[in-house]
């Protein structure tokens, strides 16, 4: 009889992917300094992969290492390493990541059954409805659903739904749509102010957010793999 009690089963987690251009550890340590000084809520404690395709020379992944523990965040690994840059990343004890490889022709033929399948998917989601504010600190997470938040997403809180988000006010704080990695799936808010917004894993801070829609009602979605803003119709 096989023991069930211990597994070992691959699985799909989002992870930030820091681009540098100079990977020294004073770089580095100002850059996240920045980063977290915008959102620090969203980035306490995530977990960071550092793209060297770049680099030149092999970092001093050591010394990075302890700027991402003194800012406590967790430095899992890199990626887009030479064999020469893995060695020295293994060496201090971080992982050698594979970049994502273009899809291959045999996953091209299914595109349209997988594209088929996820509006088949949308048609069926589940909707769950908050009819409060959201203060700093909450999150709200609607997971298989569609979210609607009846109220205001205020600074320091989070909202996240695998599905679409609706905000029918003023988003000040951070909202996470196609958390399971939908890309079609959109943020809806009649205020933009928010901290961040993301989906499936891709993700604007305020800085980004700030322009022709900032303070009125508006539409976030994904076009081409980047965030795109539009009239909330």
């Amino acid at each position: 009889m096989s023991d069930h009690s211990f597994e070992l089963k691959g699985s799909l987690f989002p992870l930030s992917v820091l681009y540098c251009q100079d990977l020294s550890a004073a770089a580095v340590k100002t850059q996240l300094q920045q980063k977290l000084a915008q959102a620090p809520a969203f980035f306490y404690r995530a977990p960071v992969v550092i793209n060297v395709e770049s680099a030149t020379q092999a970092p001093d992944f050591e010394a990075i290492a302890e700027v991402f523990k003194e800012l406590e965040l967790v430095l899992v690994g890199v990626c887009g390493a030479s064999a020469e840059l893995k060695k020295a990343a293994q060496a201090a004890g971080l992982a050698a990541l594979q970049l994502s490889k273009s899809k291959t022709p045999a996953k091209e033929t299914k595109e349209p059954e997988t594209k088929a399948e996820a509006v088949v998917a949308a048609t069926v989601m589940e909707t769950k409805v908050v009819e409060q504010n959201i203060r700093s600190g909450q999150q709200i997470y609607a997971k298989g659903a569609d979210l609607v938040i009846r109220g205001t997403v205020g600074a320091g809180a989070e909202v996240i739904a695998d599905g679409n988000i609706h905000i029918y006010g003023t988003l000040r704080g951070k909202a996470i749509a196609g958390a399971a990695g939908d890309n079609q799936k959109r943020v809806f808010c009649h205020k933009l102010e928010a901290e961040l917004i993301s989906i499936a894993g891709s993700y604007w801070l305020s800085d980004s957010l700030q322009g022709e829609y900032w303070g009125k009602s508006a539409c976030i979605g994904l076009q081409d793999d980047k965030l795109v803003l539009a009239d909330l119709l």
